[in-house]
């Protein structure tokens, strides 16, 4: 349905053309661009096939020909996320770069970043509109660290998708029509990726090195955020909103996380252990609270 979906939307652009209401069409792109993602994570995951190589050929399709990122990328860098989530050391995902995520890190920041680091709270949605591009760039600078036989065929499938995307808005529009879909296309993208990623961990509990407490079952769960469950949240989320139980066991297929979902409750009630579960506001609520108060250690700043 999602395949059929970005093609009837990539036969509306023909059908449309050379109009600025062809714009209109980066928002349902955008959408199931982001659907496509979430298959090629749940790939990346081998949750979808009985062999690794099937789920190989999917993550390929979806992340390198569909949309431009590396597969093997993204599957290193959130495997490592997954070993351990919100590690200050460990995770790549609570780094510093634009954003940082701890008083030590907000510390460290000079000039610009400082300032970018005192009101990073207020910019991190505006900033996500550039996480679709970044996420192609981080994939062909990631290429030369992959074995050649990989290489060769994520940098074929990469520049097949750039060549083919690049082909079917110009055979639709000019170059200025073009250029404006592309971008209002990967900033959306990257905006509805990012709101379905920030629910996730931002504002939940981080371990250090220094901490020996922390056993699989702790270390998943309260790291984690769950966004309370729907049928609208879960088509949008792609089925993260159930990030505690994805976490404990990230191969399960998709549709049985809801049914694992009252099971992991109970057995954390059963041990006293906190499982975290809000509504959508909330947990944008929470996760902001908690860069504003790193931001504030750069500075004086007004509360959120």
């Amino acid at each position: 349905m999602n395949l059929l979906l970005l093609a009837a939307t990539a036969a509306g652009l023909q059908l449309i053309g050379n109009s600025w209401c062809a714009l209109a069409l980066a928002l349902p792109a955008a959408v199931l661009s982001g659907r496509t993602a979430f298959i090629g994570h749940d790939a990346g995951h081998q949750q979808i096939a009985d062999s690794r190589r099937a789920n190989r050929v999917l993550g390929l399709v979806h992340g390198n020909l569909l949309l431009g990122v590396s597969i093997a990328w993204w599957t290193d860098k959130h495997n490592r996320h997954h070993a351990n989530p919100n590690h200050i050391d460990k995770d790549p995902d609570v780094s510093p770069s634009v954003v940082v995520w701890t008083r030590h890190q907000a510390t460290q920041r000079r000039g610009l970043a400082r300032w970018l680091t005192r009101h990073q709270a207020g910019l991190f949605f505006p900033l996500l509109v550039f996480e679709g591009l970044f996420l192609m760039v981080t994939s062909i600078h990631d290429l030369p660290r992959q074995p050649h036989r990989e290489r060769l065929v994520e940098a074929t499938l990469l520049a097949a998708h750039s060549i083919g995307y690049t082909i079917l808005l110009l055979l639709a529009m000019d170059p200025l029509h073009a250029l404006t879909f592309a971008a209002l296309h990967h900033a959306l993208l990257g905006l509805y990726l990012g709101s379905a990623f920030a629910p996730n961990h931002k504002g939940m509990a981080m371990p250090t090195s220094d901490d020996r407490r922390w056993d699989y079952l702790r270390r998943q769960v309260l790291t984690s955020r769950n966004v309370r469950s729907g049928m609208v949240t879960d088509w949008l989320f792609g089925g993260l909103n159930y990030q505690i139980d994805h976490h404990l066991f990230p191969s399960m297929p998709r549709p049985n996380l809801r049914r694992a979902q009252p099971l992991v409750r109970a057995h954390c009630q059963t041990l006293g252990l906190p499982y975290t579960e809000t509504g959508l506001i909330e947990s944008y609520r929470q996760g902001l609270r908690h860069m504003h108060r790193v931001g504030a250690e750069t500075g004086s700043v007004g509360a959120i």
